[in-house]
């Protein structure tokens, strides 16, 4: 909403102006109040903050992600393995076939929670260009012949399946433990 108040005020007429400003400044204040009262609960419990932590030491993971994913993760039981939380997602392949003729390229099955995608998109776009763990995955499907966007999904693919290990596990993320090289 914040970014249609944006986009309106290219077109507004001065008269609408000062009540769109109006309403931005109070979204704004909101979503500043929101964010505090997330991280607030988040500090107050001991078990979540741990497990806060435990997500925001996965390379690209910051405050915001870490508080989409423990609002989907939940409890460490929910899910029995990293890969059902990955199709809970929405963020594995969906084959293309029919028959014995028809093979086309597998595409991500978008069947899960669009939030938890969008949350992980710009993490996925900081672990492949600025860490060296990422930068290994992704130079790895380059060299198989993936391109860019296949190269993010899969790559927000491994973060929802690492995020979720780590708090499985409870051991903060280690590049060596979750290589791609050997995936």
């Amino acid at each position: 909403m914040h970014t249609q108040e944006l986009n309106r005020t290219e077109t507004a007429r001065e008269v609408q102006r000062p009540s769109i400003d109006a309403h931005l400044l109070w979204l704004e204040a909101e979503l500043k109040r929101l964010e505090k009262q997330i991280k607030d609960l988040t500090d107050d419990d001991p078990d979540m903050k741990h497990r806060r932590k435990l997500l925001e030491s996965i390379p690209g993971i910051g405050e915001k992600t870490s508080a989409v994913l423990l609002a989907y993760i939940g409890l460490k039981d929910r899910f029995a393995h990293a890969r059902q939380f990955a199709a809970f997602a929405g963020l594995t392949p969906r084959r293309y076939e029919s028959g014995s003729s028809v093979r086309g390229a597998s595409r991500m099955s978008k069947a899960g929670h669009v939030s938890l995608r969008r949350a992980l998109y710009m993490p996925a776009i900081v672990a492949t260009s600025k860490t060296e763990w990422g930068r290994a995955f992704r130079d790895r499907l380059a060299a198989n012949g993936k391109k860019g966007k296949v190269i993010l999904g899969a790559m927000m693919r491994k973060l929802a399946q690492v995020a979720y290990g780590v708090l499985k596990s409870g051991v903060p993320f280690d590049a060596s433990r979750h290589n791609p090289v050997a995936a």
